[in-house]
């Protein structure tokens, strides 16, 4: 039995671990922790909550934690994460970190676009990138794994596998995303209230939002060359759900079979990954509440660009669903336990 902490679990991170590895039956969850709610136990801040109802909140001391867990889940803000995930590593426990802190492996490119100092550049080189899809035997190996942000898994997905087969010029990608107001996290901020969000659809961040180094690293990498894309993040009035649309020219002679061969080659035997059939195309409903990334393409033959959307929930294959996923690989277990869900349809 993999005995495992969630550092971090009153946010919707923590709380989507909980719902998952309730159905795992390889696991066993023995700490979780909340500065703000320590000494309670779940079930009283979260009645819902039956498998792991008389769990008590403990503050996040390492010390105590470290020696009773195999593995421990970071579900807490970039900076506070990486100072914990060493401390963990240094007492032999396996992490798992859902901030942006490990992320990145320029340190200078994680301190210019978070603005802040990286507080343990030294062990970025351990970190390996938690896309299950392009790295799982290096997640089998690793003993820290970096879980990808919700937007970059969404535009990442696609594009991948059309780089890597040379049929779309990196330097025409454009991606136009959309999130459910989860994505911004638990915490009360002005901007995310119902009356500011209801009926409402907007833009935000444009041109500067933090994911873009992110998708920008693995994207040169799979291209094996240089360059920057232009990504557009909106905020949509619903409570989960990413849809990414991206656009890109295609090279001379590539027509819509290439590459949908390109993308359903590269998945069909990944059990997370649906390309969908020609004519069809993804929604957030699809998706809801699975580690699912669903993927329609178009060729416009009249301008010789690729339309790719892609739909996943943020909660799950953005953020715990993905983390669970990487937690089976690293363990050893089937890559699918307690994560075979159905969407939440309607």
């Amino acid at each position: 039995m993999l005995k495992v902490a969630i550092v971090g679990a009153t946010g919707y991170t923590g709380l989507e671990l909980l719902r998952i590895l309730a159905n795992h039956p390889e696991v066993e969850v023995v700490s979780v922790t909340s500065r703000e709610k320590a000494g309670q136990k779940i079930k009283d801040v979260f009645p819902f909550e039956a498998r792991f109802a008389d769990l008590v909140f403990e503050k996040p001391d390492v010390e105590n934690i470290a020696p009773r867990v195999d593995l421990v889940f970071l579900c807490v803000p970039h900076g506070a994460a990486a100072i914990t995930a060493k401390a963990f590593l240094e007492a032999g426990v396996k992490v798992i970190d859902l901030s942006a802190d490990f992320r990145l492996k320029d340190s200078q490119v994680y301190e210019n676009w978070y603005k802040t100092t990286h507080p343990c550049p030294e062990i970025i080189e351990q970190a390996v990138y938690g896309l299950p899809e392009v790295y799982r035997e290096e997640i089998k190996k690793s003993s820290l794994v970096a879980n990808p942000g919700c937007y970059p898994t969404a535009s990442l997905l696609p594009l991948i596998p059309l780089l890597k087969e040379g049929l779309i010029e990196p330097q025409s990608i454009i991606i136009d995303a959309k999130s459910g107001v989860s994505g911004a996290g638990r915490s009360a901020k002005l901007r995310l209230i119902f009356c500011e969000v209801n009926e409402d659809f907007c833009a935000y961040n444009v041109a500067m939002h933090r994911h873009t180094p992110e998708i920008e690293q693995e994207l040169n990498l799979a291209a094996g060359s240089s360059f920057s894309i232009n990504f557009t993040t909106h905020l949509v009035p619903m409570s989960r759900g990413i849809l990414a649309t991206s656009y890109a020219s295609v090279k001379e002679g590539v027509t819509e079979k290439d590459l949908r061969g390109a993308l359903s080659g590269a998945y069909s035997k990944e059990p997370f990954v649906k390309v969908l059939e020609e004519g069809q195309y993804p929604q957030t409903a699809h998706v809801k509440g699975t580690n699912l990334c669903v993927i329609g393409l178009k060729l416009d033959s009249r301008t010789r660009r690729a339309i790719i959307i892609s739909a996943i929930d943020n909660l799950v294959k953005g953020a715990s669903g993905q983390a669970v996923q990487n937690m089976n690989i690293m363990a050893g277990f089937s890559e699918t336990i307690a994560l075979e869900t159905r969407p939440l349809f309607p």
